[in-house]
C-alpha cells in the first residue's frame, strides 16, 4: 500500500506537487481538478486503472493524492487531512493569492515526507494505532488481573493460616485455663494440707 502522488491546489492552480513514481498522475490530477464541481467542501475518490485518486476540498483549498487501489480510503483521507492542516498552518492566508507552484520548493518536501510516512508507518493509520494501544492496554489489564488472582490465592492462604492460628489460639486458651485451674487446685490442696499440718 502506498501513496504515490500528491498535490495542493487552489481551484485549478497547483501550489505544490510531489510524485513518488513516474506516471501520468499529474495529467490525470489536473483533469480531476477541472472536473470537481463548484467550491463546496467535499471528499471524493476517482478510479483510474489500478490507482485511486482521493480528493479533499475544504475552504477552496484542494488536496489530492493518488494511491494503490489496495490502500482503501481511510489512510489516504487521513493523509489528505494532515496535508491540508499543515499547508494552512504553514501558509495561512497567503494561499489565497499565491502563484502557481509558489509553495512547491518548500512544501514538496513535506508532501514527500508525509507520503513516505502514510505509506509505510503503521502509526499513520489512527485506527491501527488505536488498536495497537488498545492491545497494549488489554495486555496490561490481563497481567494485572493475573497478579490480583495470584494475590487472591495468597490471600486465601493467609485466611487459612489465620483460621488455623485462631483455632490454635482457642486451644491454647483452653489448655491455659485448664493448666491454671490445675495449678490453682494444687495450690489449694497444698495450702489445705499445709494448714492442716500446721494446726496439728
Amino acid at each position: 500500500m502506498a501513496i504515490l502522488y500528491a498535490l495542493v491546489a487552489r481551484g485549478s492552480v497547483v501550489l505544490a506537487e510531489q510524485s513518488g513514481t513516474s506516471t501520468n498522475a499529474s495529467t490525470i490530477a489536473r483533469q480531476i481538478l477541472e472536473k470537481i464541481p463548484g467550491n463546496n467542501d467535499s471528499n471524493v475518490s476517482y478510479s483510474q486503472d489500478r490507482y485511486i485518486f482521493h480528493v479533499k476540498r475544504t475552504d477552496g483549498l484542494t488536496v489530492l493524492c493518488m494511491a494503490d487501489d489496495v490502500a482503501g480510503r481511510r489512510i489516504p483521507f487521513a493523509f489528505l487531512e494532515e496535508i491540508h492542516q499543515r499547508f494552512v498552518r504553514t501558509y495561512g492566508r497567503a494561499v489565497l493569492s499565491a502563484q502557481a507552484y509558489g509553495m512547491n520548493d518548500e512544501f514538496s518536501r513535506v508532501l514527500s515526507q508525509q507520503m513516505d510516512y502514510f505509506s509505510s508507518d503503521p502509526n499513520a493509520d489512527r485506527i491501527n494505532r488505536l488498536k495497537g494501544e488498545m492491545s497494549q492496554v488489554r495486555n496490561v489489564m490481563i497481567e494485572n488481573i493475573d497478579k490480583v488472582l495470584e494475590r487472591g490465592d495468597r490471600l486465601e492462604l493467609l485466611v487459612d493460616k489465620t483460621a488455623n492460628m485462631q483455632g490454635n489460639t482457642f486451644r491454647f486458651r483452653k489448655q491455659a485455663r485448664r493448666f491454671r485451674s490445675t495449678v490453682w487446685w494444687r495450690n489449694v490442696k497444698l495450702t489445705y494440707v499445709a494448714s492442716i499440718t500446721w494446726w496439728h
